[in-house]
């Protein structure tokens, strides 16, 4: 899926900032292969976490770290967001482990919560919070192009990895066809976050970007008639009073 989401993606990002133009700087093309490549590296790295260890563990932490990463690094650039959004950034945190918090079925609860699955957590988490951070601090006058460069170092190093795994074959039929949506949301997601990052405090801004479990939640009852935990609507209603927070 991701080699055909990843390069497919880039090809769309680099139409859209050919179109929208932008001054193509050293700055814009470093940060953003760092962004490119601690956003793969960081799904990545939880992916084989959540394969090794405790589902129920490794997603609500690596969810917070993801979270946290940017807004310490926003405190040490000056940032300083009122009581408020200050509040509205813990409620936040908050309701990204409760929603992001899953119970596992038998299997998953008997995976052993070992020093390596922490640290791949960890990892995961820092990871994409770099992201955020990377791309927020990208020129804005660079307009997308950090995007284009973010998914071209991405592309590679997805390919790499699925050839070195013996991966390397495209799928067909119905995959495909959900690749190239995959491709187009993943396009426009990025897009509208980097626009995020750009208008507002770093701190904000990454936050209520990492409330988007809410929507997977809500995606997942609507289509796939999955049954929500009651966890899970606390973590959505503290999302709700976060978001009024904050924007507030």
């Amino acid at each position: 899926m991701l080699l055909v989401s990843t390069p497919v993606s880039m090809v769309m990002l680099g139409v859209l900032a050919m179109i929208g133009g932008g001054r193509i700087t050293t700055a814009a093309v470093v940060l953003g292969m760092l962004g490119g490549l601690s956003q793969a590296l960081g799904i990545w790295w939880f992916y084989a976490a959540m394969a090794a260890g405790p589902i129920s563990v490794v997603s609500p932490l690596a969810a917070v770290v993801d979270a946290s990463v940017p807004v310490c690094v926003g405190r040490v650039l000056g940032e300083r967001p009122g009581l408020l959004a200050s509040a509205g950034i813990a409620v936040a945190l908050g309701a990204v482990v409760l929603i992001s918090w899953h119970a596992g079925d038998d299997a998953v609860k008997r995976q052993a919560l070992t020093r390596g699955v922490i640290w791949l957590t960890i990892a995961s988490g820092v990871a994409l919070g770099l992201n955020f951070v990377f791309l927020d601090r990208t020129p804005s006058d660079a307009g997308l192009w950090p995007l284009l460069f973010a998914r071209g170092a991405a592309t590679i190093l997805v390919v790499a990895v699925a050839a070195m795994s013996r991966n390397l074959r495209v799928p067909t039929g119905k995959p495909l066809r959900l690749a190239l949506l995959i491709a187009l949301l993943d396009t426009a997601a990025n897009v509208t976050m980097l626009f995020a990052l750009q208008l507002s405090l770093l701190s904000l801004a990454s936050v209520l970007i990492s409330l988007y479990p809410a929507a997977t939640v809500i995606l997942a009852v609507a289509v796939l008639r999955e049954r929500v935990r009651p966890r899970q609507v606390a973590g959505m209603v503290l999302a709700a009073v976060a978001v009024a927070m904050i924007t507030g």
